[in-house]
């Protein structure tokens, strides 16, 4: 299979052409799971730079997933009973994924963005094991996905979740524990092997001791004990004193500033861009060196950063549309939006526990450095189980209301078409409002119109266009296999490779 190449040329200056259809849903593909016929009408013929400051305003103002009643459970609020426990919190578990996979699908740049810093600063359900220590994590993603990162680097890094699952809370200043010191420059701030020592590791756990007070209950919000705290004095990038938490966040941000702003916006454009920015020959580190300029200058608040790249020629380049495998979440909930058919919790539920069989699996990424990325969501078993999922999902949706099927043509041809009786509109309104660039070859597109189109009817059984009194045998908006073609249309393309790329 042949990948794309980042052949992008074009600069950080801003895009100022109104944006077209393509453009449109380029970019709530990336800043969120896409979205509806109707919202990509609305953008269409907008200002880049009004709409991004639209998502950008609304991400740092949407309300917070609200509080479950278990939010700050502890042992003692469960059963004693083994199994009743268990359900219990298999039940509450089941019950936030629900709700954050439907903020995923709502919340547009806010969510896409806390789903983007939850394969970041990477936590496992599985290894802490603790229904509000996840709780608190994901509001600490929601809270700061948009804010400033050097906050959010000093919050993630006493959530629960995370003194647990690397081992902060076993960080006795007697017996420092390096784990969380490692990744938080390796992983979160600095990348592999730069800017920092191993000393500057031993160095750093050391200052990162005391956060060791678990409670006797169990499941209880981790607390600093002074008594557990490495008192030394310690030297931290060159710089030395008895260095405690706060102390490693500032001297880490005013020592390695340049460091952290470019693995960041390096991660941030790899993300939203384009896979490759690697490739010395590309124009990728120009971009990035500006965003870091940028983020610098902002003391690393990420808004200015983001409202930079969204709004710029290099973003809306037409290399840059197309080029990034959906992720399996992607792949579902971009459906979902795209159609605008009819879903439930059972729909949602479907769309995660498939995403886990495919190497997402929600609150439990596979291990510290996080899900895999791009060309790793295909291989030939990852690429049969999009094929059934989503054949699943698309049959699930019929089965439900067939009628819907039509409405989605309709909505996708727009009013002026509503009543046509040429089947090559309606096949090529479809394939332009779910994937990026429509179909790669003439071929490709006859075979999609050869999966809409009845067998064995009249020659004259499509008309180029209605006519009325009823000389045309077929009608968009009447005919009754218009849903059942819709839906035969739709299952075929979910296998294209085409609508594996957003």
């Amino acid at each position: 299979m042949e990948f794309f190449i980042n052949c992008n040329t074009s600069s950080l200056a801003p895009y100022t052409t109104p944006l077209d259809g393509q453009r449109a849903q380029h970019l709530y593909r990336r800043l969120g799971f896409s979205a509806s016929v109707q919202t990509i009408n609305q953008a269409t013929g907008q200002s880049a730079g009004n709409l991004v400051d639209s998502l950008i305003s609304e991400a740092q103002n949407k309300p917070l997933l609200a509080a479950p009643i278990w939010a700050d459970w502890n042992n003692s609020n469960y059963p004693e009973d083994d199994e009743q426990r268990g359900q219990i919190i298999r039940s509450q578990q089941e019950e936030f994924k629900l709700a954050y996979t439907n903020a995923l699908l709502e919340n547009n740049l806010r969510d896409r963005l806390s789903f983007f810093w939850s394969n970041h600063f990477v936590t496992e359900l599985d290894v802490y094991n603790c229904n509000s220590f996840l709780y608190h994590y994901i509001n600490c993603l929601q809270r700061n996905a948009i804010g400033n990162f050097k906050t959010f680097v000093s919050e993630i890094g006493l959530t629960s979740a995370m003194l647990y699952y690397l081992d902060g809370v076993y960080n006795n200043g007697s017996n420092p524990n390096e784990n969380y010191a490692r990744e938080l420059y390796e992983l979160f701030t600095l990348g592999e092997g730069n800017g920092y020592t191993e000393q500057d590791i031993i160095e750093t756990a050391k200052a990162l001791s005391g956060y060791v007070e678990r409670g006797e209950i169990g499941c209880e919000q981790v607390l600093f004990d002074a008594s557990k705290f490495n008192s030394e004095s310690k030297t931290i990038f060159g710089r030395t004193g008895n260095w405690g938490y706060d102390d490693v966040i500032d001297i880490l941000f005013e020592e390695r500033a340049n460091e952290i702003g470019y693995f960041i916006c390096k991660k941030l454009y790899e993300f939203f861009v384009h896979p490759d920015a690697t490739d010395e020959a590309n124009n990728a580190k120009t971009i990035i060196d500006g965003l870091t300029a940028t983020f610098i200058s902002n003391n690393f608040e990420l808004a200015p950063v983001l409202s930079q790249l969204f709004k710029s020629q290099h973003f809306f380049d037409d290399e840059a549309i197309g080029v990034i495998i959906k992720s399996p979440f992607d792949l579902y909930l971009n459906t979902i939006n795209e159609t605008g058919f009819t879903f439930n919790d059972t729909t949602i539920g479907s769309a995660i526990n498939y995403s886990g069989l495919l190497g997402q699996d929600l609150f439990d990424p596979f291990d510290v450095a996080g899900w895999q990325r791009n060309r790793d969501w295909i291989n030939t078993n990852f690429m049969i189980g999009r094929w059934l999922t989503m054949e699943t999902i698309v049959d699930g949706f019929y089965q439900d209301n067939p009628e819907q099927f039509r409405t989605f043509a309709m909505d996708a041809v727009g009013p002026a078409n509503s009543s046509t009786s040429n089947p090559e509109i309606v096949v090529r309104a479809i394939v332009d409002k779910i994937t990026p660039k429509g179909l790669y070859t003439q071929q490709d597109f006859d075979n999609a119109m050869s999966a809409f189109k009845i067998e064995d009817v009249p020659e004259d059984y499509y008309g180029p266009d209605y006519i009325p009194g009823g000389q045309s045998l077929w009608i968009l908006s009447i005919s009754q296999e218009v849903p059942s073609q819709v839906h035969l249309l739709l299952r075929h393309l979910t296998r294209q490779p085409e609508y594996q790329l957003k």
